[in-house]
């Protein structure tokens, strides 16, 4: 039997469906390096950091706002997180606004469902399982080209920039895009995967149904005192889908009020029928941001502008189906290749997570088995 040190995995993308399937695979044994193209961990958990014209630092969970578990295992290493003070409560109340009446209806007497927060900002759970023992993890690297070596059966990697990044015995990839012409679409550059090594696990990915979403930012000196509520859905509106106090949350500087608008998944599919897919232009995300504004700002409960304020895209992040709910993540035995993301279980952060544990399963019982 080999040893689970000398069996290496790599792990693609580090948003919390990746980072916890690092994290198991590692406190089981296994030697794992986590590529991630972004400068830092988080994917959809992220925080942007953002500095206003006079030098003022501002931040923003600009993806999931929070999140909320129901299934026994997630919670248990929820709580884990909370006792790490990685995590904590959210106790605020939701609503939500009708435009149609103009008035707050459902206002929650007290939260149904416990919601969670990464503190300082959602980014906190994958920056610490990304540094985990037995974790390397490697930023800002793109991967190019994926390949499988039949004779040594391990996966190769190379970057973008040709450069040879390592053989690993078994490959988790957390992106639905590692087989999507999309890909092609957006960078020119040929999927990552060949959809022929894999033709089965590929098909299901192929025809995946996702939701864009724009978002902006936004900060007033001043709370919006008029709004009883820190979270909310809007309702009868084209444009905006939900509003999100982010200083409101546990562990946030409350020196600005912060909130985060959500599109409409129609008004983000409008905008990129006419622009595309490729990365958006300032143009088109400064309109987004005044566009989004204007909505916000017809409600009346705006008293004085923002003093900030920023769009950005999440052109394919919401996934509108699941493909592998029994599984939990798609699976390639022979070659030791698991795929693993909210796209699998439910599009949210506990579907992220249960599929990056399942994922980590598969893995961890492929190593016990040679």
């Amino acid at each position: 039997m080999m040893s689970s040190t000398s069996f290496k995995v790599a792990v693609l993308g580090s948003g919390i469906s990746g980072a916890v399937c690092a994290s198991t695979l590692a406190r089981n044994g296994v030697s794992v390096t986590l590529f991630e193209s972004a400068r830092g961990p988080g994917g959809r958990m992220s925080q942007r950091r953002e500095k206003t014209e006079d030098g003022q630092e501002l931040h923003f969970d600009h993806g999931a706002p929070f999140f909320s578990v129901g299934k026994s295992e997630v919670l248990r290493l929820v709580e884990e997180w909370v006792s790490r003070g990685l995590v904590a409560e959210w106790n605020e109340k939701f609503g939500f606004f009708d435009f149609h009446t103009h008035k707050f209806k459902n206002i929650e007497q007290e939260g149904l469902s416990k919601r969670y927060v990464g503190v300082p900002g959602m980014n906190a759970i994958c920056k610490s399982l990304g540094s985990e023992n037995g974790v390397e993890s490697k930023f800002g690297v793109g991967i190019g080209r994926i390949e499988w070596l039949h004779d040594d059966k391990e996966w190769s990697l190379t970057g973008v920039n040709g450069q040879n990044l390592g053989q690993f015995k078994g490959l988790v990839a957390s992106d639905k895009n590692i087989v999507s012409p999309r890909i092609t679409q957006v960078t020119g550059r040929l999927p990552l995967l060949d959809t022929n090594l894999v033709p089965e696990l590929s098909e299901k990915l192929l025809n995946l149904p996702v939701k864009p979403c724009f978002i902006v930012m936004l900060a007033f000196a001043e709370p919006l005192s008029t709004i009883p509520v820190k979270a909310f859905s809007f309702e009868n509106s084209k444009v905006l889908s939900r509003a999100y106090c982010d200083s409101s949350k546990p562990s946030r500087s409350t020196a600005s009020e912060r909130w985060v608008l959500h599109s409409t998944p129609e008004y983000a599919e409008d905008v990129i029928a006419l622009t595309g897919l490729n990365k958006p232009s300032d143009i088109t995300l400064n309109k987004v941001a005044e566009q989004l504004l204007q909505e916000f700002q017809s409600t009346g409960l705006i008293k004085s502008p923002p003093f900030f304020k920023k769009a950005h895209r999440w052109g394919s992040a919401f996934p509108a189906a699941s493909i592998a709910p029994e599984e939990k993540c798609l699976w390639d035995r022979n070659k030791r290749l698991a795929i693993c993301g909210d796209f699998c279980v439910s599009p949210n952060v506990e579907g992220a997570i249960d599929s990056g544990l399942a994922a980590a399963l598969k893995l961890t019982d492929s190593v016990s088995s040679l």
